[in-house]
């Protein structure tokens, strides 16, 4: 197919194309013996996969997938695309803990020590997040944090530490529009000194994302197996004969 077709057919302009090819997320083109480039659909699976996997897992970790997988390394691109999927899995639960901590501190204000003070150091162990990320978050304006007025050090209140806490969830999630939209969300919070009511609709916004992010993996790791079972079926274990069947029938359909 040429380069051009190929391209539409998934959506991106042939110089990304030839990007891929020339990172190695596709399989290096067939030339003609004029010198054209051409296409099979050997790359519209890997283009498939890549399309799924991106906005999932992002375009490293993707092309580290398929660079493991072109380099006959099944086993490891499977375990490196769970590893991510299990990350996912951790963001969610310290989440869910700050979800429900939050709750309880709007059931039983008295319990969220609303006077308590923090330094940086203190802080950073308080939320288990680097010291570097919160001064990171703080020059970025995710952050508004006082000044002891006698020696000038960082102090953090509780709704900091409920920020930081959003933060850190946050911090290892795949960019997107979502992600801009929670930060704004964040930084427009700690400039209005944000109770926990607002915390705690910042922090449901982003489990919705977690959701969705959740079902773009799973679409994308569905994309990665079609794309093992296209170009690599030897290295899976046997197929059920179920499956061997609807393969057949698939196969059938996109002939005629």
């Amino acid at each position: 197919m040429h380069p051009t077709r190929m391209a539409a057919r998934f959506g991106i302009s042939p110089s990304t194309l030839r990007n891929y090819e020339a990172k190695g997320l596709i399989p290096p083109s067939i030339r003609s013996a004029n010198g054209y480039r051409s296409y099979t659909e050997e790359h519209a699976a890997y283009l498939a996969c890549i399309q799924a996997m991106a906005p999932a897992f992002s375009i490293e970790m993707t092309a580290e997938a398929l660079r493991l997988l072109r380099e006959d390394k099944l086993d490891e691109a499977l375990w490196f695309v769970k590893e991510r999927e299990l990350a996912l899995y951790e963001q969610k639960r310290r989440l869910e803990a700050l979800i429900a901590d939050l709750m309880n501190e709007e059931r039983d204000p008295q319990q969220a020590g609303r006077s308590e003070r923090l330094t940086l150091q203190q802080a950073s162990v308080r939320v288990k997040v680097p010291k570097s990320a919160i001064r990171y978050w703080e020059k970025a304006g995710l952050l508004a944090a006082e000044r002891d007025p006698d020696n000038g050090y960082r102090l953090y209140g509780p709704s900091d530490l409920q920020l930081m806490r959003l933060l850190g969830v946050l911090r290892n999630t795949v960019y997107s529009a979502d992600t801009v939209m929670l930060r704004q969300a964040v930084a427009e919070a700690a400039s209005a000194e944000a109770d926990g009511r607002q915390a705690l609709r910042i922090a449901a916004d982003a489990m919705a994302h977690m959701n969705k992010l959740n079902q773009a993996q799973m679409r994308g790791v569905s994309f990665l197996y079609r794309l093992i079972r296209t170009t690599r079926p030897e290295g899976l274990n046997d197929f059920p004969v179920w499956e061997r069947r609807l393969m057949e029938k698939t196969a059938e359909r996109d002939d005629k």
